[in-house]
């Protein structure tokens, strides 16, 4: 994934989400604006705050905890069992016909909601099945885990989701997580938003700028 351009001429921005992160899904929100006034194209990718919390769950506060072992799992089964049946391209549709439903739309992550965003993008309603199977019968689990680990990778195991990677001057991806960013800006705001972060990105031995959150995530 170091190319420096996609198929339509446009710089590729890869783009690793779980589909119940709300910060996430305000970030991809950010990037679609992105597309439309940069030439940028995004690809996106699957990662799984399952994954990358289970060997820590003892220390985690009982509430996240409960949401990672109920919660967290079906969906990104589901998103990953329709990438691996019928290709990367029906990603981006699939998360944001979900991700409307369960974060703009409050109405949770059950198997209705599962239906209804696979019927909106366009894909069999029984892919939701998959919600249900257990973690040890999962047949795309070492897809998942891989998709998950090349994100991860990129940024190291102290950040979460989203992990963004883009190509820099010598064709080496630069990678970050985030930016954390409510609401997310549209237009220009956008574009000003990308151009900053890819600045502080790529310069040498930069890591980290980071401030306090005063409020949860604002969907339109």
């Amino acid at each position: 994934m170091s190319q420096t351009t996609s198929r339509t001429g446009k710089t590729p921005v890869d783009f690793w989400f779980d589909p119940l992160c709300p910060w996430a899904w305000m970030t991809s929100r950010w990037m679609l604006e992105v597309e439309k006034v940069r030439d940028v194209e995004v690809r996106w990718h699957v990662m799984s705050l399952g994954v990358l919390n289970e060997d820590r769950l003892d220390e985690l506060p009982e509430s996240y905890r409960d949401f990672l072992v109920n919660r967290a799992w079906g969906p990104v089964k589901v998103v990953m069992a329709a990438q691996q049946k019928h290709g990367e391209e029906v990603l981006g549709r699939l998360y944001t016909a979900l991700g409307t439903r369960v974060h703009n739309q409050d109405l949770g992550s059950g198997r209705e909601v599962l239906v209804a965003a696979l019927e909106e993008a366009g894909l069999p309603a029984d892919l939701a099945d998959y919600a249900e199977v257990d973690n040890s019968a999962y047949e795309f689990d070492a897809e998942l885990r891989a998709s998950h680990k090349e994100g991860i990778d990129k940024v190291g195991q102290d950040v979460g989701t989203p992990v963004i990677a883009v190509p820099g001057a010598d064709g080496e991806q630069i990678a970050f997580f985030g930016p954390v960013v409510t609401p997310a800006p549209k237009g220009e705001a956008a574009g000003r938003l990308w151009d900053g972060t890819l600045l502080v990105a790529s310069t040498p031995g930069f890591y980290e700028i980071k401030r306090t959150r005063t409020q949860g995530p604002i969907f339109d």
